[in-house]
């Protein structure tokens, strides 16, 4: 695609992995706050949008890893999602669960305003999430898979059981804006994940593994806002 600096940072990110990673690396959110225009959210960040749009469109070299996820199958799209996204999260959900417990037993007297809404934020996150994945699982995913092969094969499309497919994607979204603000506050509360003084071995897993939850939960919502979804409503449309 033809970037400009009114480009909305969801569109710079659908562009490339290596884009992601520049975003990621300045701390512009592409995923919850995908909307907004590269330029504003550049400015709002002290930065210059023509030096950062230049890091992104500057050549990369080639990583054999990377898909180009606007151009694959539906299907193969999501089927990346839960093997990857979703399997990560129901694994490392409950792991950062017992840590946070942990966290809390020892050293909650010490800083029992911030590790109380520590864990309440993340408490709430981890049920949401889990629900979240649950119903795109059991219904939505598996007829995006449907989709996706009718128009792989150049079959008809199969009819749409939730009157539009955008009506389910409407609620995925806003459950995506709920994890993104929860995302935003445990960024706040551990001051961008810095350890704090009484940072035993526990509370510095606890805080590596909430920055790593926070960059695969930005891709992930990526994937579905930017990439998955439009797809699927533009598909419906034809």
């Amino acid at each position: 695609m033809s970037m400009t600096t009114t480009t909305t940072l969801a569109d710079v990110a659908a562009t490339s992995l290596s884009a992601v990673r520049t975003l990621e690396r300045y701390g512009l959110d592409y995923c919850c706050g995908g909307k907004q225009p590269f330029d504003e959210a550049c400015t709002a960040k002290g930065l210059k949008p023509e030096s950062v749009m230049q890091e992104i469109e500057r050549p990369q070299a080639p990583d054999a890893s990377e898909r180009d996820w606007q151009t694959a199958p539906l299907d193969e799209i999501v089927k990346h999602i839960v093997g990857t996204h979703h399997e990560y999260l129901k694994l490392e959900l409950p792991a950062l669960g017992n840590r946070m417990n942990k966290v809390l037993a020892v050293h909650g007297p010490k800083d029992q305003q911030t590790l109380s809404r520590l864990a309440d934020v993340f408490g709430s996150l981890r049920a949401e999430m889990e629900m979240h994945m649950h119903k795109e699982e059991l219904m939505l995913f598996p007829f995006l898979e449907q989709y996706g092969r009718a128009e792989t094969l150049g079959r008809p499309l199969p009819p749409v059981p939730f009157g539009s497919v955008a009506n389910p994607i409407g609620v995925m979204e806003r459950e995506h804006e709920g994890a993104g603000g929860a995302l935003l506050e445990i960024r706040e509360l551990t001051r961008s994940f810095e350890y704090p003084s009484y940072a035993c071995s526990t509370v510095r897993a606890l805080f590596d593994g909430l920055k790593a939850l926070e960059a695969d939960l930005h891709v992930h919502i990526h994937l579905e806002n930017n990439i998955l979804f439009p797809r699927a409503i533009a598909l419906e449309k034809k």
